[in-house]
């Protein structure tokens, strides 16, 4: 099972925001385990990052904050603590929640350079239910054009990555 590039789905909360959106990216896989939840599948995701991927974000993470950005901390990302639900406004992982539901989990963080938006959503597709990942940023300056510009080069093969990663351990 390999994550392909997908459109941005209709059935998304984000969906009305792409319009305006700065970045956007969307992955879809076949879901080997159609009955997990939402809350399941982002830790699937999310949660196993490889070694050099928790690095690079250490690393990004210590820039990020010298331009006083917010940042999760370094146990956030080395040592993320999951729980089995939870509830728009709680932490999952290093971003908050800003929507759950059964279908859907969007994530992400507000900054004064960009708002950053992950979703997780199952859907039903022609044959087995899929789970589409997408990524949406709002920018609201130079600066978050100049990280755009940084980040998005590495974040669309990483999700890619871990999407695959996590597909291929059979966490999806």
């Amino acid at each position: 099972m390999t994550a392909l590039p997908c459109t941005f789905p209709a059935a998304s909360v984000l969906h009305p925001h792409t319009a305006t959106a700065s970045f956007q990216d969307c992955w879809q896989v076949a879901l080997q385990q159609p009955d997990l939840d939402v809350v399941a599948l982002f830790i699937a995701i999310f949660g196993h990052r490889p070694p050099w991927m928790r690095q690079v974000m250490l690393a990004r993470n210590r820039l990020a904050g010298l331009a006083g950005l917010a940042v999760p901390t370094e146990a956030e990302i080395m040592r993320p603590a999951f729980k089995p639900s939870y509830a728009v406004g709680e932490q999952i992982g290093a971003w908050p929640i800003f929507h759950l539901s059964e279908t859907e989990l969007v994530a992400g963080r507000d900054n004064g350079h960009l708002d950053f938006r992950v979703s997780v959503l199952k859907q039903p597709a022609e044959g087995p239910t899929s789970l589409v990942v997408s990524a949406l940023c709002h920018q609201h300056n130079l600066f978050g054009a100049a990280y755009l510009q940084l980040v998005a080069p590495v974040h669309r093969p990483g999700i890619r990555h871990l999407i695959n990663l996590a597909a291929s351990a059979g966490r999806l």
